[in-house]
């Protein structure tokens, strides 16, 4: 054989290698050393690993065709800190997927086809901080599901097809700072869905079907500081729905139904007492401009300078100002 023929064995060979540890690169889960402990990340096409590094602390499995996973993926990880399992079509889980990992923070199911949790889930999870149900197909929230959380301080459940929740939903997740319902198909709320919390900071209702904001639904929560329910179809908003609320920085109440608020409604919020920081929206609402907003008037004048949207906030009657700026009508009071 010629040397110019070993030469293109050796590199055909060498072609063929390559292309199969990359073959065998392509099939396997990325897996990256932290000191002492492991990353584990899944896209396809790798295959899922039926054995994870006793040390991994954050596991990665997104955008699978995936219905539902090994019952037991998680056999011999006792040091997981983060699981994120989105983008895949998973419709069950088993209620003893979370047993082998009792230090888990982070649970990510963004994406999925879940209609439910099974009962006792979440109940070695007392470690759980984040959990992040949004965009399934769940149409109720039970209670039992967050039982034991003591230490979530987030949950999100947006994007799903809430219509209700459960009474006494939130009373033993005691270090919730945010929650999120929004994009759901929510009616009304519990009178007692704030109760348990001890310094909620961010609350998502926008995009749902609210059409009344009661009187004592945020009042255990005097530390808000973000509020946000827009895109709802609001028509009433009681006089004392933000009593307390001194620590409130962003008010969101555009694209709702409203035509008229009661007097008293914004003595907590903003000016005199205190500069909301990031702002209030009112936009989008068929505002009624008569002598019956004079509270709401006085308040535009004295926070005006945070108000979002004023080129949308308009008047929708009476025909004297119809069209005319809220904030105009205000001012020329």
């Amino acid at each position: 054989m010629s040397c110019s023929s070993q030469r293109r064995n050796q590199r055909t060979s060498l072609l063929l290698l390559l292309l199969a540890v990359w073959t065998s690169c392509l099939n396997a889960c990325l897996v990256s050393n932290l000191g002492n402990s492991s990353s584990v990340s899944c896209h396809p096409p790798a295959k899922l690993p039926g054995h994870l590094p006793s040390n991994t602390v954050f596991l990665v499995i997104e955008f699978f065709n995936l219905t539902e996973l090994p019952h037991d993926i998680l056999q011999g990880t006792p040091n997981l800190q983060e699981l994120h399992l989105s983008s895949n079509r998973l419709q069950n889980l088993s209620a003893g997927l979370l047993l082998p990992t009792p230090h888990l923070q982070v649970l990510d199911l963004t994406r999925n086809a879940l209609t439910e949790l099974p009962h006792g889930l979440l109940r070695a999870s007392a470690a759980l901080r984040t959990l992040v149900l949004k965009e399934n197909l769940l149409e109720v929230l039970q209670t039992p599901w967050l039982h034991g959380l003591s230490a979530l301080e987030h949950l999100d459940v947006s994007g799903n097809r809430l219509w209700r929740l459960a009474p006494g939903l939130l009373a033993n997740v005691t270090a919730l700072q945010i929650l999120d319902l929004s994009d759901n198909l929510l009616e009304t709320l519990p009178p007692d869905l704030l109760r348990g919390p001890l310094r909620l900071e961010r609350l998502h209702l926008e995009c749902n079907r609210l059409k009344t904001l009661g009187e004592g639904l945020l009042a255990p929560q005097p530390g808000l500081r973000y509020l946000f329910l827009q895109n709802n179809t609001l028509v009433t908003v009681a006089a004392g729905a933000f009593q307390g609320l001194q620590e409130l920085d962003m008010l969101d109440l555009s694209n709702n139904l409203l035509a008229s608020v009661p007097a008293g409604l914004w003595v907590s919020l903003g000016r005199p007492a205190r500069a909301m920081k990031d702002g209030f929206d009112i936009s989008g609402n068929p505002w009624l401009c008569d002598r019956n907003l004079d509270d709401l008037y006085r308040w535009l004048v004295a926070n005006n300078d945070t108000m979002f949207s004023r080129k949308d906030t308009l008047c929708a009657g009476p025909d004297a100002v119809k069209g005319q700026l809220l904030l105009d009508v205000a001012m020329s009071r």
